[in-house]
């Protein structure tokens, strides 16, 4: 079989590419050990980061792979030519979770309501303008997007559904947690497939009934099988014809969002369940990814004297505390693990894990030397990188930690795509 053609958009520091082909000819579920013959090839990639002057992870894409096929341009600024980006079978692309109301039309991809709400529009307009269209899509974002905004829960996810809709997609999705099928970090993302109508697989969906492929026999459900939760029944609903619609009127009373962890849209009509993983494998653990102690810099080691201060950030707390206003307010929140248990799976990574400040937020582990943070390449392990993986000159590292903390689980998109290709040959 020919090679699946892959575009891979906010590429980051190329976690989709790695999940996909794999590294060195070896796959990130086995540690890079063991042999991966990939069915996947990245042809095109784009990487911008609008915070930054210099694009640090852009340069690491280029350096781990090549400058060629891959573009470093904003665009959400730039007009897009999809005359220059090549046709693929495979998007893949892990979008920022904006607002996404369209407050007009979609003519030219204008008329959003939202600082970056224009990204998803990119990814819609490649999908729009492209007359060979991609067969597959996969996408990742926050769990969050179930549920956004607070106004009408719901709303954003259902633009997208609709939209994918209007261009011929069947979608599936699951809000997946990497720890709960063995892997080394507890990062629960949403995960969402979509088949184009020119696919064998989207006549197959239309065979088979919903809840049985979003359950048992789909892409996502064999790459990570799960459980039905019989207390909570399925929900159905048809969408509302046209985005515009949907973005003016989708649970418009403010009510708790209709889409459930698991779910499909086919032809505009939404089954969706609630789940829960169910595995039975190895799990690895924060203490199994630690890196040699002598490879840690002192600089990583908690000063004592700040030791108060990270206790206090990570205890609970029940005060009063005052806003820039002079308003008093009550504040309160629980107590954090400190330090971090070596014995499970590790808390989400964030961007502000990096630099040497007391944080509620960052990971520090006991070890025999004293307490420490973690190291850029722990936390590249955590999401299943290479090591040192973004290590570059001019790269420091608290910027390496930013951007693990933007990336994701590079196994968990090893086995949807392992499973994607599983229906694709049938």
């Amino acid at each position: 079989m020919d090679k699946i053609k892959v575009i891979e958009l906010f590429a980051g520091v190329g976690g989709f590419r790695l999940g996909l082909e794999g590294w060195g000819g070896k796959s990130s579920t086995s540690n890079y050990q063991e042999e991966f013959e990939t069915p996947y090839q990245v042809i095109w990639s784009n990487q911008w980061e609008p915070s930054t002057k210099t694009q640090h992870a852009s340069l690491i894409y280029e350096n781990r792979w090549s400058s060629n096929g891959h573009s470093n341009i904003d665009i959400e600024k730039e007009v897009i030519n999809v005359d220059n980006i090549p046709d693929c079978d495979l998007l893949v692309g892990g979008f920022p979770c904006q607002d996404y109301s369209v407050a007009t039309t979609l003519k030219n991809s204008k008329g959003l309501v939202g600082k970056k709400g224009v990204l998803w529009w990119s990814i819609h307009k490649i999908l729009s303008d492209k007359k060979n269209k991609p067969k597959y899509l996969i996408l990742e974002n926050v769990d969050r997007l179930l549920n956004s905004p607070s106004q009408q829960r719901g709303r954003d996810f259902g633009i997208i559904l609709e939209s994918l809709n209007e261009l011929g997609y069947i979608v599936e999705w699951r809000i997946i947690n990497a720890a709960e099928y063995g892997f080394p970090q507890r990062r629960k993302r949403i995960f969402i497939l979509a088949y184009h109508k020119s696919t064998t697989i989207y006549k197959k969906i239309k065979k088979e009934i919903p809840v049985n492929w979003i359950s048992e026999f789909g892409t996502l459900s064999q790459a990570f099988p799960v459980e039905i939760n019989i207390d909570e029944p399925p929900g159905e609903f048809e969408l509302e014809k046209g985005v515009l619609n949907v973005s003016n009127h989708f649970n418009s009373r403010g009510l708790k969002s209709p889409f459930l962890n698991t779910g499909i849209m086919i032809e505009g009509r939404v089954t969706t369940l609630k789940t829960s993983a169910s595995f039975e494998g190895d799990s690895t653990f924060l203490g199994d990814i630690l890196v040699d102690a002598n490879q840690v810099n002192d600089d990583y080691f908690l000063n004592l004297d700040m030791l108060p201060k990270w206790q206090y950030l990570k205890g609970s707390k029940k005060e009063i505390r005052r806003n820039s206003a002079g308003f008093e307010y009550h504040y309160s929140e629980g107590g954090m693990i400190f330090p971090d248990q070596l014995n499970r799976p590790s808390r989400t990574i964030i961007t502000g894990e990096g630099g040497g400040s007391p944080s509620r937020f960052k990971h520090v582990i006991q070890t025999e030397k004293g307490m420490r943070r973690l190291v850029p390449m722990e936390l590249e392990r955590l999401n299943m990188f290479p090591d040192n993986h973004t290590l570059l000159e001019g790269v420091s590292d608290t910027k390496r930690s930013f951007l693990m903390g933007n990336a994701l689980v590079v196994g968990v998109i090893e086995k949807i795509g392992r499973s994607l290709f599983n229906h694709i040959k049938g």
